[in-house]
C-alpha cells in the first residue's frame, strides 16, 4: 500500500494484510482507506503478494473505496520517475495525475465502446516539411520516431496535430495531444473530432468541473476512446497502449506546474516516452532551448520545411530602431511609438479590406509610471508599490495614478528624489494603444484582447485588433498586417528567458499574418541589430534555439545543467543543504533575497512563501541531475523526520530561475 500523506520520509509502500471480504475488489491500483498511526488515510494498492518481509505484526485494509483500477502500471511507474525527477514524493505527484473521485460518476452505466474505424487522415499538408511523409508513414507503420517539429507560418497546426493522432489510432494505439490553454485545448478537440469522429476523442481540462472532468478521464481509463486532447495535468491521462504524445508551443509557461514537485508538462511526456517507448512530438512556430537540445544530442530529429518553403509563407517583416522608446507617452509621441512604416502598414491592410493585429506588452491603459523628470519608477507612498494608470485621466478624478499593490489613488504624486509632480508611462497598456489608434483610424472597429476578455477569433474584414502578448485571436484568411509594440519592453526583462519567449511571442503573432506574397507586412518595433530581432526577420526559429542553446552551455544555465533553486528561510535552506548529500562538484551559488513576485511558483498555485525568503542555487552537470534530485529528497525526507516543519521549496530546473 502507498498512503497518500504529506511527509517526505513516509513516501515509501506498507504492507496491510486484506480480509477475505475484500479479496475480489482490492485489486492493484485501486483507492483504499488504511489505518495509519491511528487514523484513517487514503492510499493506492499497488501490489499483492502472498507474504511480507515485515518480522512484526500487520495491520488490516479497512476499506476499498472503489473497485475501479484507476492507477495503472504504467501511471504508477511515471508516477515514480517524475518524483524522483523533481526531488518531489509519489503523493503529490499522484494528486496530479489522478482527478478526485466522483462515486455518481464512476456508479454510471458504462457504455458499450463502439467499433470505430479511425479513417485513414489526409497527410498531404505533411509533403511541405522535408521527411513529413516518412514521420507520418513511421507512425502509421507502428513504429516509434520522435521529432521537433517547426510549423509553417499560416500552418493549420490543430489539423495537423489531429493527422498525427488520427494516423496512430489507425495504428491500433492511442494519442495523447497536450495544449497549453482552453483555446487552443478547442481548436484541436474540434479538429480531431472532424477527423476521427466523435466517439473516439475526449477533452480534458481542469475546468470543466468534477463530474464531467472525471467522467472523461474514465473513458480514457477504460479504453472507450483512443484519442485524448488536454491541457497541462492531461499529460498524465490513463491511455492505454500510448503510440504518441504530441505537445504544441513547449515554451508556454503554463505547462510548468505550480503545486509540488513542480513539474514541467514537457518533461513529463519525455519521460514518458522513455518509459513506455512511444512517439513524441514537441511542436510549435519557435523552438526552445529545451528542445534543441534533444535534436543536438541525437534523440529526436527536425522536422522543418525547407528555407524556400518558409519563404513562401512567411510575411514580409521589417523591423526597425525604437530609439524614441524614452520620450514620454503623450498624443505628441504617438509617431515615435508607432513609426510612418507601421501606419502605412495598417493603413494598406485596411484599405485592402483586412483586419490590423497590435501587440502590446502589457494590458490596461498605462501598467507602469516614471517621474517625467528624472526618469526614477513612480512608487506608492502608502505600501511602495508601483503606480499605474487603470483608465485615461477624466474630469472626476478618474485615471488618477493607482497602486498596483494596495489599490489606493495618489492625486499629488511627488517623485521622492527630484520632487517633481510629472509623470511618463514606461509601458503603455492596451487600452492606451487601443485609444490612440481608434482616433488614428477614425470609423475603423476597434477590437480588445487580453485579461479576462480574451478573444478567440474576430470576424473578417477591416478592423484593429489590439492584443496583449499570448491572446491574438486569429480572423479567417490571416491578418494583412501586425505592429509588435514596445519590443524593448519584452527584450528588456531582466530574464534568462527573454529573448527566447519574445521570438515566440512575436512568432505567434507572425504566424496568423497572410503570406508575404500576398501582401501580409509584420512590422516589429525594435532595434534591427538584436539577434532576435533578426530571427524574426529570417523567420529563423531553429537558428535562434541553436543560439539560445550555445549560450545557456556558456554561462552553465539549463538545459546545458541541471539547476535546483531551495527556497526558504535562511536558516531553512542552510539546514537542507547541509543535510544532503550532495553529488561532487555541485556548484553552490547564493542564498540571495528571492523577491516578493517570485514567492509563488510559476503559473500560480498555492505553495507561495511568505516572510524574508532566500534562495540558493544547486548546479550540477546533466549526468548528476538525477544524483542532485535524489540528495534533496532523502534530506527533505530526514528533514521531515526530525519534524523540522519550517517550509522549504525545492524545484528543479524551474522556467524563472533569476
Amino acid at each position: 500500500m502507498l498512503p497518500l500523506l504529506p511527509l517526505p520520509h513516509l513516501d515509501r509502500e506498507f504492507d496491510y494484510l486484506i480480509p477475505a471480504d475484500m479479496d475480489d475488489d482490492a485489486k492493484v491500483g485501486v483507492r483504499v482507506r488504511i489505518r495509519f498511526a491511528g487514523r484513517l488515510v487514503d492510499g493506492y494498492l499497488l501490489s499483492r503478494v502472498a507474504s511480507s518481509d515485515h518480522t512484526g505484526k500487520l495491520g488490516y485494509l479497512e476499506r476499498v473505496v472503489s473497485p475501479e483500477q484507476v492507477l495503472t502500471p504504467e501511471i504508477a511507474e511515471l508516477v515514480t520517475a517524475v518524483a524522483h525527477r523533481y526531488a518531489g514524493t509519489r503523493a503529490d505527484v499522484l494528486r496530479l495525475a489522478i482527478p478526485p473521485r466522483h462515486a455518481k460518476v464512476e456508479g454510471e452505466p458504462v457504455p458499450e465502446s463502439p467499433v470505430v474505424e479511425p479513417p485513414e487522415a489526409d497527410i498531404s499538408a505533411w509533403d511541405s516539411y522535408v521527411h513529413g511523409r516518412a514521420f507520418i508513414d513511421a507512425i502509421r507503420g507502428g513504429r516509434t520516431p520522435r521529432a521537433v517539429w517547426q510549423a509553417l507560418p499560416g500552418e493549420d497546426w490543430p489539423s495537423r496535430m489531429a493527422d498525427l493522432a488520427v494516423t496512430t489510432a489507425a495504428s491500433g494505439r492511442s494519442a495523447l495531444i497536450i495544449v497549453p490553454d482552453q483555446r487552443d485545448l478547442d481548436r484541436v478537440h474540434a479538429a480531431c473530432e472532424a477527423k476521427a469522429g466523435p466517439d473516439t476523442v475526449v477533452a480534458l481540462a481542469a475546468g470543466l468541473g468534477p463530474a464531467k472532468r472525471y467522467r472523461r478521464w474514465l473513458a480514457a481509463l477504460r479504453r472507450e476512446v483512443s484519442i485524448v486532447v488536454g491541457t497541462r495535468s492531461a499529460v498524465f491521462a490513463p491511455v492505454r497502449n500510448l503510440g504518441l504524445v504530441a505537445l504544441w508551443d513547449d515554451g508556454d509557461d503554463g505547462y510548468a506546474e505550480p503545486r509540488s514537485p513542480y513539474p514541467h508538462a514537457r518533461e513529463v511526456a519525455l519521460l514518458r516516452s522513455y518509459g513506455t517507448g512511444c512517439s513524441v512530438v514537441l511542436a510549435g512556430h519557435a523552438r526552445t532551448a529545451e528542445a534543441e537540445a534533444l535534436v543536438d544530442s541525437g534523440w529526436a530529429h527536425d522536422l522543418i520545411a525547407s528555407r524556400d518553403v518558409v519563404r513562401a509563407h512567411q510575411p514580409h517583416v521589417v523591423a526597425l530602431a525604437d530609439s524614441d522608446h524614452a520620450l514620454a507617452r503623450d498624443p505628441g509621441a504617438r509617431a515615435a511609438r508607432l513609426p510612418a512604416i507601421a501606419f502605412d502598414a495598417a493603413r494598406a491592410a485596411l484599405k485592402d479590406g483586412l483586419g490590423v493585429l497590435v501587440q502590446v506588452p502589457r494590458g490596461g491603459y498605462v501598467p507602469s509610471l516614471a517621474c517625467g523628470k528624472c526618469r526614477n519608477p513612480a512608487r506608492c507612498r502608502r505600501c511602495n508599490g508601483p503606480l499605474s494608470l487603470p483608465s485615461a485621466p477624466g474630469a472626476d478624478g478618474a485615471g488618477s495614478p493607482t497602486c498596483r499593490w494596495c489599490g489606493i489613488a495618489d492625486t499629488n504624486h511627488r517623485c521622492t528624489v527630484c520632487g517633481s509632480r510629472t509623470l511618463r508611462a514606461v509601458v503603455v497598456g492596451a487600452h492606451r494603444t487601443a485609444e490612440e489608434l481608434g482616433r488614428a483610424f477614425p470609423g475603423v472597429p476597434v477590437h480588445t484582447s487580453g485579461g479576462a476578455a480574451v478573444l478567440n477569433s474576430v470576424p473578417a474584414g477591416a478592423s484593429l485588433v489590439i492584443s496583449t502578448v499570448g491572446a491574438e485571436p486569429s480572423t479567417e484568411g490571416g491578418y494583412g498586417a501586425a505592429l509588435l509594440l514596445d519590443g524593448w519592453a519584452l527584450l528588456g526583462r531582466a530574464d534568462l528567458r527573454a529573448a527566447e519567449e519574445t521570438l515566440r511571442r512575436w512568432m505567434t503573432a507572425g504566424a496568423l499574418v497572410r503570406a508575404g506574397s500576398d501582401g501580409g507586412r509584420v512590422v516589429v518595433v525594435a532595434e534591427s541589430d538584436v539577434p532576435t530581432v533578426q530571427a524574426l526577420v529570417r523567420w529563423d526559429p531553429v537558428g535562434h534555439a541553436r543560439g539560445q542553446l550555445d549560450e545557456r552551455v556558456e554561462v552553465r544555465f539549463p538545459p546545458a545543467v541541471h539547476v535546483a533553486a531551495v527556497d526558504g528561510s535562511t536558516a531553512a535552506v542552510a539546514d537542507l543543504v547541509e543535510t544532503a548529500e550532495l553529488p561532487e562538484g555541485t556548484e553552490i551559488l547564493g542564498p540571495v533575497d528571492l523577491p516578493e513576485g517570485q514567492r509563488r511558483p510559476a503559473g500560480g498555485g498555492d505553495d507561495s512563501l511568505s516572510g524574508d525568503v532566500q534562495r540558493m542555487l544547486l548546479r550540477v552537470p546533466r549526468s548528476a541531475g538525477g544524483a542532485l534530485a535524489r540528495a534533496l529528497a532523502d534530506a527533505q525526507a530526514v528533514r521531515s523526520a526530525r519534524k523540522n516543519t519550517e517550509a522549504v521549496r525545492v524545484q528543479i530546473d524551474p522556467i524563472r530561475i533569476g
